[in-house]
């Protein structure tokens, strides 16, 4: 039985992102509060009677084998396994996956029947858990391309604390402990000798799960990266990376009689003198031990770029979203309105 603590807790964690719109299924389980939500646990989703629920997450996720589909999702974390319980849109948003998905219940369409699905992935097949930039998202990785789930939280406090209660849940596994390390120094610890490049830095847990965090090289590839598109790398030592958020653009939806909106995850990054915004992929790097071929796309993708001396205003607090900024750009084709009529207009 949960201390009334938890079980508070559980149940202030217990609400859907007001932004996201999810199945009556998932609504359903939002609606449930204290005991309610632990009897519904045990009663539909542990696997094994004794298992305890430690911690409850509405996260997006996205899956190794649909890395194009962002999926919300109610994370359960329990003494046993990380249970994922889906949108029911996505199974069948995702037909070419059906090997993927048991769907042999899915022809139920009585409409007080709500179907979801649920992923599991049990605590004895986790291998290692991968923490990106700035917190904003973390990767789960077990043995097999089906077993990586990436979690993309936008949220560094909401990262933090999964990623201390699986250490906690993880602590009570019984495996057999790693042997004692030998005292290294910190080049010999961190450092490949044979590339004399520096590698990520590694957490081993107790339970021999790996949690890797990203290093200073990494915000140095993406500042490299930022500068190529900014044409030319002379400013590249200038170059500080002031901003890095997991983001949504919001795209009016063509052709509907409401005012409806789609959300497209972007990444935007801010330096002192570039707004940019970027596809990433969240889900193949780094590359899992068991791929083949790198991936068929870049980490890093230009959707859109603009200088903030083009800036004009910032509007804020647009209704149906919570925390939406409206970035209004003087419409100048990118280019510099004093250099042209000087061209036009003086020069020879």
């Amino acid at each position: 039985y949960p201390s009334e603590f938890l079980v508070q807790k559980i149940t202030e964690d217990n609400q859907i992102p007001v932004h996201l719109n999810v199945s009556g299924s998932l609504q359903y389980v939002a609606g449930l509060k204290g005991n309610a939500l632990v009897e519904f646990f045990h009663g539909n989703i542990a696997e094994v009677e004794n298992e305890e629920l430690r911690h409850l997450m509405w996260s997006s996720v996205l899956f190794y084998k649909t890395p194009n589909l962002e999926v919300m999702a109610c994370v359960l974390l329990s003494t046993k396994a990380i249970y994922f319980l889906l949108d029911d849109s996505f199974i069948h948003a995702d037909e070419h996956q059906s090997d993927f998905w048991n769907k042999e219940n899915s022809d139920c369409e009585n409409s007080y029947f709500h179907l979801s699905c649920c992923f599991v992935l049990k605590l004895n097949d986790l291998q290692s858990v991968n923490v990106g930039l700035f917190d904003q998202y973390f990767r789960i990785t077990g043995h097999s391309a089906d077993h990586i789930v990436a979690c993309l939280t936008r949220d560094s406090y909401n990262t933090h604390t999964f990623i201390q209660q699986l250490m906690a849940v993880l602590s009570l596994l019984a495996r057999t402990p790693s042997p004692e390390p030998v005292d290294k120094d910190f080049y010999s610890e961190f450092g490949s000798k044979t590339t004399g490049k520096m590698e990520n830095y590694e957490l081993i847990h107790s339970s021999r799960v790996k949690f890797i965090y990203p290093n200073e090289e990494e915000i140095g590839d993406l500042a490299f990266l930022v500068a190529e598109k900014m044409d030319g790398l002379s400013n590249l030592q200038s170059l500080n990376i002031l901003l890095y958020v997991l983001a949504f653009q919001v795209n009016p939806v063509e052709g509907s009689t409401q005012n409806t909106s789609s959300l497209q995850p972007k990444t935007l990054i801010l330096t002192s003198s570039d707004l940019f915004l970027f596809d990433e992929d969240y889900i193949s790097y780094p590359l899992p031990e068991f791929a083949k071929e790198p991936p068929k796309r870049d980490k890093y993708q230009l959707a859109d770029g603009r200088r903030i001396r083009d800036l004009d205003r910032v509007l804020m607090g647009y209704q149906p979203y919570p925390q939406a900024l409206t970035f209004v750009f003087d419409d100048v084709q990118n280019q510099d309105l004093m250099q042209n009529l000087t061209l036009d207009h003086f020069g020879e």
